[in-house]
């Protein structure tokens, strides 16, 4: 089985997230439905935010898909070390890659079962510093929370500061 992160988890995971392979993996399918997303860095260095996401199995999906891409963009020699082991509801993760000419050394685990809730834990040493860290503690909660709400479409974010996006929207925008 492969295993891949549903895009949404990168955006939440909010900086300390830089960290190559975990793009690329299949993950099981988020119930559809509204989520909410908290993310936090241990260190401080980013502050903690929580978001709220309405998907459905297509924009789940495409988001998926999109953090495929973005791994892509990397470049298919960029880790040196990829190991991936699943046991029951928790998978790790661990990788060595390189971004730009940072090496970017990380240890994953996601755990949940994507019904009902997930987590993922995210610990990354960049050398030399990458944006100034050398390295990052992430984790990353989610949670599903009902229904979408009535004036939410699939794919709608809403941001910690209330700001709603479209993240299809903005995909295809991109595109163009």
């Amino acid at each position: 089985m492969k295993i891949r992160l549903p895009a949404l988890a990168l955006c939440a995971a909010i900086g300390g997230a830089l960290a190559g392979p975990a793009f690329a993996l299949d993950m099981p399918a988020r119930k559809p439905g509204l989520w909410e997303i908290h993310s936090g860095d241990a260190s401080g260095k980013t502050p903690a935010a929580t978001m709220q996401q309405c998907i459905d199995a297509a924009s789940d999906k495409a988001m998926q898909e999109r953090g495929q891409g973005m791994a892509q963009a990397l470049g298919k020699d960029a880790c040196s070390q990829d190991v991936r082991a699943q046991s029951g509801n928790q998978i790790t993760i661990d990788s060595v890659c390189k971004i730009g000419t940072t090496t970017a050394t990380t240890h994953t685990v996601i755990s949940g079962d994507f019904n009902s809730a997930y987590r993922m834990d995210r610990k990354a040493s960049y050398n030399p510093p990458l944006m100034g860290r050398s390295e990052s503690n992430t984790t990353m909660e989610a949670k599903w929370i009902g229904p979408c709400k009535a004036d939410q479409r699939p794919g709608d974010m809403v941001m910690p500061n209330g700001t709603k996006m479209n993240m299809l929207d903005a995909m295809a925008a991109r595109k163009k």
